[in-house]
């Protein structure tokens, strides 16, 4: 570990690099439809942490609303965040549309082709995780 500032950084490392990459990220559904709700939600929920588990990324918070995903994730650089993204996009898309029949009935495909990601290594942690936990009560 590392004390930066008054902040406490914890770094990463494999075999090659040492790390500390947060990203924040929000994708949309298609249409920005409504439906991230219900056992979708939860759902949608468990894939994604499956997800960050099989590509070695840690989820650090997670917040959905009915037609966004919230994300705050630590990826190793090698890796890349659009690989993790990608993943778990695809694979969410495929199975929530497989279990829920009323989704794939109302949308061509779940996500739009698009995302928002932004590092958070200059801002306090704690800010980023406060402000996705409350975007619940928004």
């Amino acid at each position: 570990m590392f004390v930066m500032s008054e902040y406490l950084v914890k770094y990463k490392s494999n075999n090659n690099v040492v790390y500390s990459c947060k990203y924040h990220v929000i994708w949309c559904p298609k249409y920005r439809r409504p439906v991230i709700t219900g056992e979708v939600e939860s759902r949608l929920k468990e894939i994604i942490y499956s997800k960050a588990v099989e590509h070695e990324a840690e989820v650090l918070e997670l917040e959905t609303m009915p037609d966004h995903v919230h994300l705050l994730v630590e990826v190793d650089p090698q890796y890349g965040i659009h690989k993790l993204i990608k993943a778990i996009k695809g694979a969410s898309s495929r199975a929530l549309r497989g279990e829920f029949p009323h989704i794939k009935s109302r949308l061509p495909t779940l996500w739009t082709n698009s995302y928002f990601v932004s590092t958070v290594g200059g801002a306090p942690l704690e800010v980023i995780k406060q402000y996705i936990e409350n975007q619940k009560s928004v």
